[in-house]
């Protein structure tokens, strides 16, 4: 478990910048369901699933991150 928490602390270091479109939480939200998944013994395919759709689906919302630009 604390090799995935290492893992998910380095991959997560270089999206911190960039959550300001949808494609990019939702790659943030899938390594993050991933590695909960696999700390907490459950699926690894799954937890990315749902962590992905999960951090897509927060631009819409107010969760703290800056709000997603409309287009570049």
């Amino acid at each position: 478990m604390f090799k995935s928490l290492i893992l998910l602390a380095a991959l997560s270091t270089p999206l911190a910048g960039c959550l300001q479109d949808p494609a990019s939480r939702g790659l943030a939200g899938a390594a993050a369901g991933a590695v909960i998944a696999d700390a907490t013994k459950g699926d690894v395919l799954t937890g990315a699933v749902i962590g992905g759709l999960a951090g897509a689906a927060s631009c819409g919302i107010n969760v703290g991150l800056p709000p997603c630009a409309s287009g570049y």
